[in-house]
């Protein structure tokens, strides 16, 4: 009986639910998210802030426990005016795994100027053990701007079959455009992923948060 009330006293006679009966409304703090259909729940595994970094990497937590791992950048800021990129360790020291990717870019400045999809050919990569760019223009250093986005890995841990990443990002460029790329490849190894290392391509991560999900 008690319950019953309970619930009554946070319904509207129209049988709404009132703003009183919802409490913790931020998701700030939220480290499972439930699953939605055609894709899986994302579980929080760990976030690194940068402070001036040379790299963010993440060394723990890629193993065979999940499928496939998302990777958010939220206001990523350089020091400089640079790319940034992504590589990748496959069990020895150092972050150069093989790679072949394939990206294209949309681009509109503010004036109106220029608005245009195009390949980049600067950006993709052939059996080549560079950082991959996650971005085709240079990220502008005003104040306000910043980089966001995504990677998604697949099946890191696999000893069968190559790895696939896919990444989406959005930024101001250094021309004051706004810009967004699409990046897909695979790390052309049958060893497991055991790293990922996150770079600008001159100067340091000046501020930002890169957090890495495991998709159940």
């Amino acid at each position: 009986m008690s319950i019953a009330l309970s619930i009554g006293n946070n319904l509207t006679t129209g049988g709404v639910f009132t703003a009183d009966a919802v409490n913790n409304t931020s998701v700030t703090n939220v480290t499972d998210f439930a699953s939605v259909p055609g894709g899986g729940a994302l579980k929080l595994l760990s976030t690194q802030t940068a402070s001036a970094s040379a790299s963010l990497d993440f060394t723990t937590g890629i193993d065979s426990t999940y499928d496939s791992y998302v990777f958010k950048f939220i206001d990523i800021h350089p020091s400089a005016y640079s790319y940034f990129r992504v590589n990748f360790r496959d069990g020895g020291a150092s972050y150069d795994a093989v790679k072949t990717s394939s990206v294209f870019t949309c681009r509109h400045k503010e004036d109106d100027g220029v608005d245009t999809i195009y390949y980049s050919t600067a950006s993709d990569l052939a059996q080549s053990t560079n950082a991959q760019n996650l971005t085709t223009g240079e990220i502008h250093t005003d104040n306000d701007s910043c980089f966001t986005g995504y990677l998604h890995l697949f099946n890191p841990s696999s000893t069968t079959f190559v790895k696939h990443y896919i990444a989406r990002t959005q930024y101001m460029n250094n021309s004051s455009a706004s810009e967004t790329a699409h990046i897909g490849g695979y790390c052309n190894t049958t060893s497991a992923i055991d790293g990922v290392q996150f770079t600008m391509s001159t100067g340091n991560i000046d501020a930002g948060i890169i957090k890495m999900y495991g998709v159940v």
